[in-house]
C-alpha cells in the first residue's frame, strides 16, 4: 500500500499538536506510569522518547486506518534506550528494577521456542525474555516493556541483581559494533491487557516497517481444515508408499483429510562424508540427519523414483503398515546403546568394545531390515530425476494422490529455512555456499540443553551467500510448485542467529534470507502457502513475518518424555497447551497460532483434542498407521474434512494472566474464544510440570499433578475483542453447555460463578448462547451438535423471525448428529431441509434433534422451530 497521502498527514500533525495527557515520565532516576513509579534506580544512560518523536508515520506502509489507530494512541507509549562510552557489538544495560510487582511474561527455553512465566521482581525474569507486561493495580493498568529492533540490534530482556530488568543488545557480529540506542525496546499502557498487546505491537509494526500483523494478510485455507502430517508416523523413513497408506486409512475411516505435510525426510540430503551425488542411506530417527545438508534441491531418491499410476491399478504394490515402527523401534534400540556407550565414556572408562560391537550389529540389523523391504515403485524408471514428462518423482505422486483422494486440496512439504538442518552442501549447486561456523548467543546459554543445537554447531550450517537468497528458494520452491506441492512448512529458522558473523550481523542476514522467501512465496505459493516453525523469537516476528502468516506458537507435541519421565507422556501436554495459549498473546497479533499436531490414539488425546476444538486455528494429526481413533477425530473434524472453527485464536483469561497454570497447584487455565452466535470458554487442568531455572530444563512435578479448582463466568470472555460478538456479550441471559458433563446451566452476567473442578490432563468446554425470547412464553437457544466439542461452531447461519403468525427460529447447522438447543417450552413443528420432522423436548428444557449429513448440501442443513 503507498504512504499517506498530505491530507492524513495532516490529520497527523493534528493528533501530534493535541493536548493529550503525559503518561510516562522518567526523572529522578524513577520510570512512571501516569504518576506511580514503575521502575526505581534507573540509570542515568537510560533514555525514554515519546513515540511521535521517534516514529515518522508517514514513512510507513501500514493501511492507512492501522496508521491512524496507532497515532490515536501514541501517547500511551514511547521508546527506552541507552548509551555506553565505548561501541560493542554486544551491551548489557539496566532499565531499572522492581519488586512486589506481578508480572507476566514469555522467554525463550530453546533457541526455538519460548514459553510462559510469572514472577514479581525484575530478578525473577528468565534469559532471553521476549517481553514483559506489568500489572499496575494502583492505576487500573498493564504496561508493557517489549525488547526490539533498533539498526543492525537485536534486544532482549534478562534478569538482573536486586529486582533490576536488564537488556542486552546484540548485533551477532564482532564487525557491526554500536554505543547507544533510542529505541531499543518499546513501552506502552493500557487498561485492557489484551488491547495492550494488540495496540503496542501495532505501534512496533509501524516504528519498524519490516514486518506485517495478521490483520494486514491473507491466510491459507489450511486453517479452517483437518490435516495430517507424516512427521511422527515415519521419522526420516517417510515415502510414497507409506503416504499413500496414511492417507487411505483416514478415507476409509470418514475423515479424509484436506491437506497433507510431507514432513523431514523427503529431500535429497547426505552428510560431508558421502558421495556427494547420492542421498543418505537408512535415515530413521531425528537427529541422524542434522549434519546433513541438502545435495540438490529435487525430491531424494524414494520419491523420485515412484512411477506415476503405481497405487491407482488394480495390482498396487503392497504396504506393510507397521514397516515404519519395526525400523524406528530398532532405531530406538541404535540411539539407546549409543547412549549407554557415550555415558560409559563420560565416566572415564577406555574399553567401550562391547558396546561398539553391540552398536554395530545393531545398525547392520536395520541395514538388513530396509535391503529386505524397499518398494520398488520406479516401474524401471531412471531415479534421479522427475523426467518422462512428469510420470515419476513428485509430480506423479502428487498427481495420483489427488486423483484418488478428491477433496485433497493442499500437499505441503517440509523443509529448513537453510534448506537441510544443515543447510546446502557447498559445491554440488549452482549456488555460491560455504559451511560457516556456529556462534551461540551468550543469552542463550540459559536455556535448555538441546540436541538439534549441539549437532548444528558441530556441522556447521551450508549457507547460501545472503545475496542468492531469491535464487536459493525460488530454487526449491519453483520446482515443487510445479511438482504439485502447494506450500511448504519451513522449519529450523532461528540458525540464521548463529551464522551472522560475516554477513553483517543477525538483522541484517536474516532481512536477506526472509527477502527472499516472501519473494519466493508471492511465486510459487500464493503468498499464503507457509506455515513457520522453530520460530519463537522476536527478530523473526519483527522481520521474517511480512508474508508468513500462519506459524507454530508451541513446541513439538511429545507423546513421550524424551529424557525417560514415565509421567512425561502426561505432564507434557499440559506444557505443550501452557505454550501455545501464552505464545498467543504475542504471536497472534502477527500470525495466526498453530497449536501443532498430535496423535489420534495417544493417551491424552482427548485433553489436546478439546484444546483444537476451541484454538481458533487448524487441525492436524501425526497419527502412526493403523493406529486412529476416529471416533475421537470425527468430534473435531466433518465429514467433508473442514472443522467447526472459532472465529478468532483461543486467549487466556484476564484471572490466568498473572499465575502458572503448571506448577501452583490451584490454578486451571482457562481459554476465551468465540462462535459466530456465541462464546467458548476451555477448563483445562495443565498442572504438573514446569520451568526450572537451576537445572535449565522443564521436568515433572507429581505433586502438582492433581485435581484442581476454579471458577468460570460468562465476564471471562472478552466480547469486545471480537467485532461480531460484542452484542452477545450485553445478552440478559445464557444458556451454557458444558460438552464434558452433558448439561444445561443458566447465567446472566451477574450471576455467580460456576464452579468447575478439572481433574488431571482433563478439560471442560463452556459454550455461553444468548437466550433468545420468542413471542409471550417462550425462550429458545440453540446449542448446536453435541457430538462435536465446538457444538456452537456448527451453527452457520441463525435468524429469529415469524412462521406464518406464529414466532419462530431458523438454524442452518452443519454436521450431522445430535442437535441440541434450550427451549423452556416445546415447540409447535419442527422442519428439516423443509419437511416436517419429530423433535423430542424434556422438561428441563432440553430440545434435541438427529441431523443426517447430506453430501450434496455440504452437510448444511436447515432447521426451523416454530412456536
Amino acid at each position: 500500500m503507498a504512504p499517506p497521502n498530505n491530507p492524513a498527514n495532516s490529520i497527523f500533525n493534528l493528533r501530534r499538536s493535541s493536548s493529550l495527557e503525559k503518561y510516562f515520565d522518567l526523572s529522578n532516576g524513577k520510570f512512571s506510569v501516569k504518576g506511580f513509579p514503575l521502575l526505581y534506580d534507573v540509570p542515568s544512560n537510560v533514555t525514554f522518547t515519546p513515540f511521535s518523536s521517534i516514529c515518522d508515520s508517514s514513512a510507513s506502509d501500514a493501511p492507512l486506518p492501522l496508521l491512524q489507530r496507532v497515532q490515536a494512541l501514541s501517547h500511551e507509549g514511547g521508546f527506552l534506550g541507552f548509551s555506553k562510552d565505548e561501541s560493542s557489538d554486544g551491551m548489557m544495560n539496566s532499565l531499572g528494577r522492581f519488586i512486589d510487582r506481578n508480572f507476566l511474561s514469555v522467554f525463550r527455553f530453546k533457541t526455538w521456542w519460548s514459553t510462559q512465566w510469572v514472577g514479581t521482581s525484575g530478578s525473577d525474569l528468565q534469559m532471553e525474555t521476549q517481553w514483559v507486561v506489568l500489572d499496575v493495580p494502583e492505576i487500573r493498568s498493564y504496561v508493557i516493556i517489549i525488547p526490539i529492533i533498533e539498526g543492525s540490534f537485536r534486544s532482549a530482556l534478562r534478569p538482573g541483581n536486586d529486582g533490576h530488568v536488564m537488556i542486552f543488545a546484540e548485533s551477532g557480529s564482532t564487525q557491526v559494533k554500536a554505543s547507544s540506542f533510542n529505541s531499543i525496546a518499546y513501552v506502552h499502557v493500557s487498561e485492557n491487557p489484551f488491547n495492550l498487546m494488540k495496540e503496542a505491537f501495532s505501534a512496533i509494526r509501524v516504528h519498524l516497517n519490516t514486518f506485517k500483523l495478521l490483520e494486514e494478510k491473507n491466510v491459507p485455507s489450511i486453517i479452517d481444515k483437518f490435516g495430517w502430517c507424516t512427521w511422527d508416523a515415519f521419522y526420516l523413513t517417510v515415502e510414497p508408499a507409506g503416504v499413500w497408506q496414511g492417507v487411505k486409512e483416514f478415507a476409509e475411516g470418514g475423515v479424509s483429510p484436506r491437506f497433507i505435510i510431507i514432513d523431514d525426510g523427503w529431500q535429497s540430503i547426505n552428510h560431508d562424508s558421502d558421495n556427494p551425488n547420492e542421498d543418505a542411506k537408512n535415515l530413521v530417527l531425528g537427529g541422524e540427519q542434522m549434519t546433513a545438508r541438502l545435495h540438490r534441491f529435487v525430491e531424494g531418491e524414494k520419491f523420485r523414483k515412484y512411477k506415476g499410476g503405481s497405487f491407482l491399478g488394480p495390482n498396487a504394490p503392497s504396504f506393510n503398515p507397521q514397516k515404519p515402527k519395526t525400523l524406528i523401534t530398532k532405531a530406538i534400540e541404535i540411539e539407546h546403546a549409543t547412549k549407554a556407550r557415550d555415558k560409559v565414556l563420560q565416566s572415564g572408562a577406555t574399553d567401550v568394545s562391547e558396546f561398539e560391537s553391540k552398536i554395530k550389529k545393531l545398525k547392520q540389523e536395520l541395514d538388513d531390515m530396509f535391503e529386505g523391504d524397499e518398494s520398488n515403485l520406479s516401474g524401471g524408471g531412471c531415479g534421479s530425476c522427475g523426467c518422462k514428462a512428469g510420470n515419476y518423482g513428485m509430480k506423479a505422486f502428487t498427481r495420483d494422490l489427488r486423483t484418488k483422494f478428491k477433496g485433497l486440496d493442499d500437499i505441503w512439504v517440509w523443509h529448513a529455512l537453510c534448506g537441510a538442518w544443515g543447510g546446502v552442501r557447498p559445491g554440488v549447486a549452482h549456488l555460491n555456499c560455504k559451511v560457516a561456523n556456529c556462534n551461540v548467543s551468550s543469552g542463550l546459554k540459559g536455556t535448555m540443553p538441546d540436541l538439534a543445537v549441539d549437532k548444528i554447531i558441530e556441522g556447521g550450517i551450508g549457507l547460501v551467500h545472503p545475496s542468492q537468497a531469491d535464487d536459493f528458494y525460488d530454487s526449491m520452491h519453483s520446482h515443487l510448485a510445479k511438482s504439485g506441492v502447494t506450500g511448504v512448512k519451513v522449519d529450523v529458522i532461528h540458525t540464521l542467529e548463529y551464522v551472522s558473523e560475516e554477513f553483517g550481523g543477525r538483522v541484517e542476514l536474516a532481512k536477506a534470507y526472509y527477502d527472499g522467501l516472501s519473494k519466493s512465496l508471492s511465486k510459487n505459493f500464493k503468498g499464503t502457502g507457509i506455515i513457520s516453525s522453530m520460530q519463537q523469537c522476536n527478530d523473526f516476528f519483527f522481520l521474517g513475518t511480512k508474508q508468513i502468516a500462519v506459524g507454530r506458537v508451541g513446541d513439538d507435541f511429545w507423546f513421550q518424555d524424551p529424557n525417560g519421565d514415565p509421567n512425561g507422556a502426561f505432564w507434557l501436554q499440559g506444557v505443550h497447551m501452557i505454550h501455545c495459549a501464552y505464545n498467543s498473546l504475542w504471536m497472534g497479533q502477527i500470525i495466526q497460532p498453530d497449536w501443532d499436531m498430535f496423535q489420534s490414539d495417544h493417551v491424552c488425546a482427548k485433553y489436546h483434542a478439546g484444546s483444537r476444538a476451541i484454538c481458533g486455528g487448524p487441525v492436524y494429526l501425526s497419527d502412526s498407521l493403523g493406529c486412529h481413533d476416529f471416533d475421537l477425530i470425527k468430534k473435531l473434524v466433518y465429514p467433508d474434512g473442514t472443522i467447526p472453527k472459532c472465529l478468532r485464536y483461543a486467549l487466556p483469561t484476564r484471572d490466568c494472566l498473572f499465575v502458572n497454570p503448571l506448577l501452583d497447584n490451584k490454578s486451571i487455565l482457562k481459554l476465551w474464544n468465540f462462535n459466530k452466535y456465541g462464546g467458548v470458554i476451555g477448563s483445562f487442568n495443565c498442572q504438573g510440570a514446569g520451568w526450572v531455572s537451576k537445572e535449565r530444563r522443564i521436568k515433572g512435578y507429581p505433586q502438582c499433578y492433581k485435581p484442581v479448582s476454579g471458577t468460570v463466568h460468562v465476564t471471562d470472555i472478552e466480547w469486545d475483542q471480537c467485532m461480531e460478538a460484542a452484542e452477545i456479550g450485553e445478552a440478559e441471559e445464557y444458556v451454557v453447555y458444558l460438552d464434558q458433563a452433558e448439561k444445561l446451566l443458566f447465567v446472566t452476567s451477574k450471576s455467580d460463578p460456576i464452579q468447575v473442578a478439572v481433574q488431571p490432563s482433563s478439560f471442560e468446554i463452556f459454550s455461553f448462547v444468548p437466550m433468545k425470547k420468542l413471542g409471550r412464553i417462550a425462550k429458545f437457544a440453540p446449542i448446536g451438535l453435541t457430538n462435536m466439542f465446538n457444538s456452537g461452531g456448527t451453527i452457520q447461519e441463525l435468524d429469529y423471525n415469524e412462521v406464518g403468525a406464529r414466532p419462530a427460529a431458523r438454524i442452518k447447522v452443519k454436521g450431522g448428529g445430535n442437535f441440541l438447543a434450550y427451549s423452556n417450552v416445546p415447540p409447535k413443528s419442527c422442519y428439516t431441509n423443509g419437511a416436517a420432522v419429530a423433535s423430542e423436548w424434556s422438561a428441563d428444557g432440553k430440545l434435541t434433534l438427529n441431523l443426517p449429513w447430506i453430501e450434496e448440501a455440504g452437510g448444511i442443513s436447515d432447521v426451523v422451530f416454530v412456536f
